[in-house]
This record gives C-alpha cells, sequence and structure tokens, in this order.
C-alpha cells in the first residue's frame, strides 16, 4: 500500500507561512497521509543580538513544541505527527544549536543550507540568491556535506537551493560531485515542490 508522508512543513512562527498548526493536520488527513512531520526553521543563538527574519524565535520555541507535542496525543492512532526542525550547518554555532535543540526531544532534523559560512556574518551568502561566483558555489556544497557527516540530519532540504548562474558546465561538474558525496553518505534528497509554484530556482532541472 502506498504511504503518503510529508516531513517539510513550517508555521506560521517562521514569518513565512500561514493558518494554525491543527489546520495543516486536518488537511494532511483530508489528503490521506499517514505521517507528517513538522520541520519550523531552528532559532539560532546569534551573536551580537542579531536577529534572523526567516526562523522560529527562541521565545516561540517552546510553545511550537508543545503545540505539535499536542496534536500527536490529539490525532494518536489518525495520523503519525513528528516534531522536526530545519536547520543549516553553521559552524562556529553547530555543536551548541545541537545540544540546545535536543533539549526539545526533537524526532529528525532537515539540513536546508539557506546561507554559506553563518548567517550573522556580513559576507555571509544566500544561497537561493543569484551568483556567479565558483567560489560560493564550491562554499555551499562542501557546507552541506560537512553538516551531513556530523551525522545529524535525516535528510537534505532542496540541495539544488544554490541558484548559481555561472558557466553551465561548471555547475553540472561541481553538482555530480556534490551527488556522488552525498551518495555515499546514503542520505536521502528532497524533491521540493515549492520552486514549481513559487517559480523559485530550483527543482533545478540540470540538477
Amino acid at each position: 500500500k502506498r504511504r503518503i508522508v510529508s516531513f517539510h512543513t513550517h508555521t506560521l512562527r517562521c514569518n513565512h507561512a500561514s493558518g494554525e498548526d491543527e489546520e495543516y493536520v486536518l488537511c494532511a488527513i483530508q489528503n490521506g497521509y499517514t505521517v507528517m512531520g513538522f520541520s519550523d526553521h531552528a532559532p539560532y543563538a546569534f551573536p551580537n543580538g542579531y536577529k534572523s527574519g526567516y526562523r522560529i524565535s527562541l521565545e516561540d520555541t517552546q510553545d511550537y513544541v508543545s503545540s505539535v507535542r499536542a496534536l500527536q496525543e490529539k490525532y494518536k492512532g489518525i495520523i503519525d505527527i513528528k516534531l522536526g526542525f530545519e536547520l543549516e550547518y553553521f559552524p562556529d554555532l553547530f555543536d551548541k544549536e545541537i545540544e540546545y535543540l535536543k533539549s526539545f526531544k526533537y524526532d529528525y532534523l532537515i539540513l536546508g543550507q539557506h546561507y554559506t559560512d553563518n548567517e550573522y556574518e556580513p559576507y555571509a551568502k544566500y544561497s537561493g540568491g543569484e551568483t556567479d561566483s565558483v567560489a560560493v558555489l564550491d562554499k555551499y556544497i562542501s557546507q552541506v556535506i560537512m553538516g551531513v557527516k556530523t551525522g545529524a540530519f535525516t535528510y537534505v532540504a532542496h540541495p539544488d537551493l544554490i541558484n548559481f548562474t555561472g558557466d553551465k558546465q561548471v555547475y553540472l561538474k561541481k553538482m555530480a560531485y556534490f551527488v556522488e558525496r552525498l551518495k555515499e553518505t546514503g542520505i536521502p534528497l528532497e524533491f521540493n515542490f515549492l520552486g514549481y509554484t513559487s517559480k523559485r530556482n530550483y527543482p533545478n532541472n540540470d540538477f
């Protein structure tokens, strides 16, 4: 029997989703889903008071966790609800971040590398922004691979998020290397449909 599952779901707490948490669950049930995972963008305790505009805040994290756990109980036996987070691998902050998130006893983590280097740094690059820099492409590839090798993540979200507009042959060569390294780890890669509905650069046909 075919199972319909989803693990990449954000809530309004991350500032780019809408609706109440329970509405997502009811919609999933109505459409035959057997497993549904919430995976809001994880909070990061950035230095120097930096505030990210697209992730859940530290102050709202407990509310998010409590809401998902309550829905797990309410709909037990009807749909299997999982608690997750989507986050980047930011080398300087990652160990502390994982210890913080473990306190919430999450079910899974998704690696979605929206920035290279560390988001709060002035030289950090948004992965979805157009770039013809091979150095940025290389940084994205290496940072995702390093993140995967931590063993902390269940799968990689939109691995083709990087919006490289330079030489196509360079892109193909670099991304072939990227996929080969990821395949060696055995981690799944996500085919993300949001790009179709919002006309983003991914899913990338060349990828």
